[in-house]
């Protein structure tokens, strides 16, 4: 028979129970996390959000409580009133571990299954497992942990934000779809048939207006979406700092955040020294081969192409330059790790990786016979190699167009034996400002130069003469903020005169009707005296993640979605009845072609004519296998399900004339 709560009131939480308390009465509610019967004495951990304390049932001197405790299983829901006593040892790993409840009433608020995994820190479960039961996961104490940092960080934030003068304003959730470098979420308007809203992938053009509004400082903690593929540090809908700034120099825009970043991190314990140290994105791609490096160990890149003569480039198929760096104390890696590493390599696209082992008696090289000893030697100098040092040299296959894409491979490699050998200081908090970004991006499919950054970065003064004639040479007024090889945010100075943004957008090959299509109300609105100003956008997500020392940002969101994009626990997304449908005046198009697919999962595919043109051939991504449709016509679009995970991948998408 279970009880009911009643005007009983809770005094103390559970894990906030201490030495001081011995001798006051107490009522704590919550789960019961263990219980263990030792006949006249049975004890009862009950655990809340601040933790747990052991309550102590007797049968000799009160035998109804104990009676009671005897119904009790784990993840009950309990009530207990009873007298704080000191324990006669203390249990040094619970922070109540001083004291102890006796209990002299016990109230059963409600029974409970058994949990599918047990409700403590370190548990085997499998993550599909904890999300789906989320609301039991969420019960461990390490998740409460994590949340309530969270929670101290945004507040953080926004009292740092407000002393600052900055003025926190919610903008639409419902907005137009405007070009940002994801897929939209979009959203069928029932009053506006045929219309759609799009969620926002940010606030840009919004706190832009708010700008030539005159608010001067705009903040805001905002939720943006973006349908994008999944991975530890990505969900489609997440949650980021975003501010803008009137009149900013960028050192402005470092300061505030640097302001911010230092408070965030002194809530979580960690001493962040301010003004963090500045780096050019070129100088990043050559030193680590990064745009996000990695500054807590050394191993830099060094470009050593002059160690390659023309006959040794020419025999190891060489093109563009070649990047090497010294691996500290991996001299004695054997051939089969030295062959471990070249295959790591070529999956990053390299053409290929050299080596040359460092020792007190001399130098060897896997590349000696062809480049010769005395380039070896100059190859070990160029990395400032030490005896018992490994030196990694790697070309890349393809070149890209304003980058070293072999020191972008290298940089890989460097990440990769970095934490192998042991050599990160995962103690240290290394914070860098990235600046001087190019403007633009060579696009391989699109065979043109695009935006590198969002169509409203600044653009370097002195480079605007460049913007027609050399956009490759173009930088940006764009900056990055890192935290240990993660990105953290990205901003920029904004282009705030109407003249310049419209020649951006015609060098991004806009036609007049494409501008007005997508950004027609803003466009007027930079006619109206628009002042210069600037921002940036911090992931709030990862940032708790770095600093609460987790791997994946699923870790510190409350219901967060799989990578296979989907909410377990919700059973989202989901099929909708066909009245809603038909309410919005939608209709979903069925596959013209399903079948199973070898690995066990299967295909469908959408085509605007099925029945004649030519057969579709499709590999399956798990076993390479080929499937070949029926013949299709137009446009098409190819989807693989995986049988295990339900998750289904775009393979393909196009047109066939």
């Amino acid at each position: 028979m279970l009880d009911f709560l009643g005007n009983l009131k809770r005094t103390h939480y559970c894990g906030e129970l201490r030495a001081k308390d011995e001798g006051r009465d107490a009522v704590v509610m919550g789960w019961v996390a263990r219980r263990r019967d030792l006949g006249n004495l049975l004890f009862l951990d009950v655990r809340d959000r601040t933790g747990i304390v052991q309550v102590v049932f007797n049968k000799e001197t009160q035998p109804a409580a104990h009676a009671k405790a005897e119904q009790a299983r784990g993840e009950f829901v309990v009530a207990v009133e009873g007298k704080v006593l000191k324990r006669q040892k203390a249990n040094p790993e619970l922070a109540s571990g001083e004291v102890e409840l006796v209990a002299s009433k016990l109230h059963i608020l409600n029974n409970a299954k058994t949990p599918p995994f047990p409700i403590e820190d370190e548990i085997n479960a499998a993550e599909e497992t904890r999300l789906r039961f989320r609301y039991l996961d969420l019960r461990r104490s390490k998740p409460h942990r994590n949340l309530a940092l969270r929670h101290k960080i945004i507040l953080e934030i926004r009292t740092v934000m407000d002393e600052m003068g900055f003025l926190e304003v919610e903008t639409p959730m419902l907005t137009r779809s405007t070009p940002e470098g994801a897929r939209d979420f979009l959203v069928p308007s029932r009053v506006h048939h045929g219309q759609f809203y799009a969620l926002p992938q940010s606030p840009q053009i919004f706190k832009q207006i708010l700008m030539i509004a005159g608010m001067d400082k705009y903040f805001q903690i905002v939720k943006c979406f973006r349908d994008e593929d999944l991975r530890a540090d990505r969900q489609l809908e997440f949650t980021q700092l975003d501010l803008e700034m009137s009149f900013p120099r960028q050192e402005d825009i470092f300061h505030v955040i640097e302001q911010v970043m230092v408070r965030a991190c002194a809530v979580a314990g960690i001493k962040a020294e301010a003004p963090f140290p500045h780096m050019l994105y070129k100088d990043a791609i050559r030193k680590y081969g990064s745009d996000k490096p990695d500054l807590r160990f050394g191993m830099e890149l060094h470009e050593v192409t002059h160690c390659f003569p023309a006959e040794a480039k020419e025999k190891l198929q060489i093109e563009g330059n070649v990047f090497a760096f010294a691996a500290p104390g991996a001299a004695g890696y054997s051939r089969k790790q030295l062959d471990e590493l070249t295959e790591k390599a070529k999956a990053l696209k390299a053409r290929g990786a050299y080596f040359v082992k460092v020792a007190a008696e001399g130098l060897t090289s896997t590349v000696e016979k062809l480049i010769g000893a005395e380039n070896v030697k100059k190859l070990a100098e160029a990395c400032g190699a030490k005896p018992g040092d490994l030196v990694v040299a790697v070309s890349a296959k393809e070149q890209i167009k304003g980058t070293e894409a072999a020191a972008l491979i290298a940089g890989q490699l460097r990440l990769h034996l970095g934490e192998a050998l042991g050599v990160i200081d995962k103690s240290q908090w290394k914070f860098l400002w990235l600046t001087g970004f190019p403007l633009f991006e060579w696009s391989e499919t699109d065979k043109t130069w695009v935006s590198a950054q969002h169509p409203f970065t600044g653009i370097v003064d002195e480079d605007l003469e460049k913007l027609e004639s050399a956009p490759w040479e173009v930088r940006s007024k764009g900056y990055d903020l890192v935290l240990n090889g993660n990105e953290l945010g990205s901003g920029s100075i904004r282009i705030h005169r109407q003249d310049i943004q419209e020649r951006l957008f015609k060098a991004l090959g806009l036609s007049e009707e494409q501008l007005r299509r997508r950004f027609g109300f803003f466009l007027d609105a930079l006619t109206y005296g628009t002042p210069p100003h600037g921002g940036i956008a911090l992931g709030i997500d990862r940032v708790v993640m770095l600093l609460a020392g987790e791997k994946s940002i699923r870790e510190v969101i409350a219901f967060a979605k799989t990578t296979a994009a989907q909410d377990l626990m919700a059973e989202s997304p989901s099929a909708v009845p066909e009245d809603q449908l038909w309410e919005l005046r939608i209709a979903l198009i069925p596959p013209a072609f399903q079948t199973a697919c070898v690995c066990g999962g299967d295909w469908s595919v959408w085509a605007e004519n099925a029945g004649y043109g030519e057969v579709l051939k499709l590999i399956c991504p798990n076993t390479n296998q080929d499937v070949y449709t029926p013949p299709l016509w137009g446009k098409f679009r190819a989807e693989h399900r995986n049988a295990r995970t339900g998750y289904a991948v775009e393979f393909a998408e196009g047109q066939r004339r």
